[in-house]
């Protein structure tokens, strides 16, 4: 692995506790180009892991607080007249950056959240009819509040779909939670002092190297079985799309050059398939009804999979 990417790693694990296996997705996700639906109560560190990342691999950041009077335009700018030139200009919204937070997307209307989906597939904006490409690297971090649903407005599977992962924040252990509480009301951790590890360009550089990693017949045969397996069993109503066998491909390419190696294995797919694939299945009703959570059937969809040698 790239002697930066490690120092980044230390430094982000360092400054972000309790949370190591999701800030290693968090890395991963955007070392392969998705995007990362966060869930988790308030409090628990989203918007941090998120900045802390952005400044870590020099890039800018952006954070857009989602209200039901959001408007397309608030995310993607606008056009405005110049009356002393006598001409149109153009203003670009926080969207053209390189890491955008989109803090609780499901409390805004479908077509605000429409707005940020086809800038996130299409890396490009549409303002009054003019095409504005986004930076080469652009990574969004949506975040949901798992715990309230008054006035909310759920994003749909179809749209769900286009985030690589959807990860879960959960609270630290005390050990853990009494560090960061040590930290803070000691000033021995001054939130916004990190600096930048790398800069964009090593960034990119890095994603190459990522492309060259190898998939073997025989694990892509492995992926494939586990994503079709989605669809074929009875607990599950929808399954996975063709998208998260690509999802999960490109994850496990990035997941293996974090550990060290220039080729995948079964146990690299099996680290991305619960978060690649929570938010891409829909319960069948009877399994729901019998108490029965999605990731407990996707961990019995990997175990029922036999693993390559």
């Amino acid at each position: 692995m790239n002697v930066k990417l490690t120092s980044l790693l230390e430094q982000y694990e360092y400054k972000i506790k309790g949370q190591q296996l999701n800030i290693r997705l968090l890395l991963s996700s955007i070392l392969a180009g998705g995007h990362v639906l966060l869930e988790g109560v308030p409090g628990t560190g989203k918007t941090q892991m998120v900045k802390t990342l952005a400044t870590l691999i020099g890039g800018n950041f952006s954070r857009i607080q989602f209200t039901p009077d959001l408007l397309p335009s608030d995310i993607t700018g606008s056009t405005i007249y110049n009356m002393k030139e006598g001409t149109f200009e153009t203003l670009k919204g926080p969207i053209f950056t390189n890491i955008l937070l989109a803090d609780e997307i499901n409390r805004t209307p479908a077509k605000t959240q429409a707005a940020l989906l086809e800038a996130m597939e299409e890396k490009q904006v549409t303002i009054h009819g003019e095409t504005y490409s986004l930076p080469e690297v652009f990574f969004v971090v949506a975040t949901q509040n798992p715990i309230e649903f008054e006035g909310t407005y759920p994003l749909p599977e179809a749209q769900q779909d286009r985030f690589l992962f959807k990860l879960e924040v959960h609270f630290p252990s005390l050990e853990e939670e009494l560090n960061v509480l040590k930290q803070v009301l000691e000033n021995k951790q001054i939130v916004g002092t990190e600096t930048s590890i790398l800069t964009i360009d090593e960034f990119l550089s890095i994603r190459k190297e990522i492309e060259q990693v190898t998939i073997g017949d025989s694990v892509l045969d492995y992926m494939m079985k586990l994503v079709r397996k989605t669809r074929e069993t009875e607990a599950i109503r929808f399954g996975a799309s063709t998208r998260a066998a690509i999802s999960i491909g490109r994850a496990s390419k990035a997941w293996a050059y974090l550990s060290g190696r220039d080729y995948v294995t079964p146990d690299d797919v099996k680290m991305v398939a619960k978060p690649g694939l929570r938010h891409r299945i829909q319960l069948s009703p009877h399994v729901e009804l019998e108490g029965a959570t999605v990731d407990q059937i996707i961990d019995e969809l990997v175990g029922s999979i036999p693993v390559p040698r």
